[in-house]
């Protein structure tokens, strides 16, 4: 006599605690889930909705200035150490964590133009209106105490300054470009290309023997340190407020431009920009990249933030608040996790780079969520619904329309070139691209 009986393994289907969740048995044959895709859909398009609905990437405003921020610089060794300065000379050491200061220092006579870290963070370097360039311990009670630990007096204006990742070596912009010995009070090299001031010096952070310069004379000068002298000049149609390269991809930088837009170049072919960001609507001032090199942060005269994608045209996001006044400098954090900008109303503000993303500890279960919603989301991007709701932006009046009249104006451009060409014997008119208009000529 044979007896069938069916016999289940009681770890599959009973709970360890009454707390855990109900175990589900399901059977992953397709045969038996017919209606699998539409359901996946409407599980991104929830997805997608969610993300709108918790997306507040504002954290936290951090105001102790008494004068418009002019520039930031982030610690290298401490994610939570910033230092900003302002246009009355102050310049304060902020803990992010804690959101307080921790030392304030009156640093120079006249507004803070630039500043940075030497790459152990113990000191500080700040330049000024008073043409001095300032050395402060920030682990010592000294800066505490209004004492530099190093003062070097220039004799010409000083507009910006950086220091290399991997040396003692850092270089100043103003109506020259020097650069210096960390222990030094005279400058090792002295160069320039043409009488306009340099604004804007960036080492690379990769090839740590190029230097990136912007000129007042709207043009975008590469300086190499082991031959002392400039390579590269590419003049622009408008003058180049910042330049940041990309942390990852040695020879790719970014420009920001005074007419709306940025620009991504390979500084061995200057004379073709990789990709034209547009979305701005005013100037853009300052540009700072992610440290894993695949987006940016722009800070724009529109008084909103903007973050790219590096090889793409539109932005990710825009981030505005109604106090929120024109940027004057923005960083990403070295975590990639943070955003801090800094505005002429006197506050330094912390953002989210990615504005749903959830803060403190994620359990392993609703991680597993999210990473099962993203992946649904990347599937059904291309979904005009799906599509719609993950690329719409609420921005205040002034850029909305101002977007539609920036768009009008192309679209007029774009329909001139096409009936010149039209009505213009064949080969006669030869029509650029838009990201090749901004170029005027490259010297070497």
């Amino acid at each position: 006599m044979k007896v069938k009986m069916l016999s289940r393994n009681p770890d599959q289907y009973i709970r360890e605690t009454k707390n855990d969740l109900h175990k589900m048995q399901r059977n992953y044959d397709p045969d038996l889930h017919p209606l699998e895709a539409p359901r996946e859909y409407k599980q991104a398009l929830n997805a997608v909705k969610l993300e709108r609905v918790f997306a507040k990437p504002f954290l936290c405003c951090l105001d102790g200035h008494r004068d418009g921020v002019t520039s930031v610089a982030k610690h290298p060794e401490r994610l939570s150490t910033v230092a900003s300065g302002s246009y009355n000379g102050e310049v304060i050491i902020w803990n992010l964590a804690s959101r307080k200061e921790q030392a304030r220092v009156k640093a120079h006579e006249g507004s803070v133009k630039g500043m940075t870290f030497d790459p152990t963070g113990e000191n500080l370097i700040t330049c000024g209106d008073d043409k001095t360039i300032k050395i402060w311990n920030t682990d010592s009670d000294d800066c505490k105490e209004h004492k530099a630990k190093s003062i070097i007096v220039c004799t010409n204006s000083i507009f910006s300054i950086s220091h290399s990742r991997d040396s003692k070596t850092f270089v100043t912009g103003g109506e020259v470009v020097q650069l210096w010995d960390g222990v030094k009070v005279i400058p090792d090299v002295t160069t320039h290309w043409g009488v306009d001031p340099i604004h804007c010096v960036q080492f690379n952070p990769v090839e740590t023997n190029l230097i990136g310069a912007c000129s007042s004379d709207r043009s975008i000068i590469i300086y190499d340190i082991r031959q002392a002298t400039a390579v590269r000049k590419l003049t622009m149609k408008m003058k180049v407020n910042k330049l940041c390269w990309n942390p990852m991809e040695a020879f790719n930088f970014t420009a920001a431009s005074e007419d709306y837009n940025l620009y991504t170049f390979d500084c061995r072919n200057l004379s073709n920009p990789l990709v034209m960001h547009v979305g701005h609507t005013s100037a853009v001032i300052d540009v700072d990249y992610c440290p894993t090199g695949n987006e940016f942060v722009s800070g724009s005269y529109d008084k909103t933030i903007r973050i790219f994608e590096s090889h793409k045209t539109t932005s990710r996001e825009v981030y505005h608040t109604k106090r929120m006044q024109r940027l004057t400098c923005v960083a990403y954090t070295h975590d990639s996790r943070y955003i801090i900008s800094g505005s002429d109303e006197m506050n330094l503000r912390l953002w989210k780079a990615i504005a749903w993303q959830k803060q403190g500890v994620i359990k392993p279960r609703e991680k597993a969520a999210l990473e099962y919603s993203n992946s649904l989301k990347e599937k059904f991007m291309t979904h005009p619904q799906i599509k719609r709701i993950a690329n719409h932006r609420q921005v205040p009046r002034h850029i909305f329309n101002a977007a539609k009249e920036h768009k009008i104006i192309y679209q007029k451009i774009k329909r001139k070139d096409f009936n010149r060409k039209a009505h213009s014997k064949p080969g006669t008119v030869h029509i650029k691209a838009s990201k090749l208009k901004a170029i005027v000529k490259e010297d070497e």
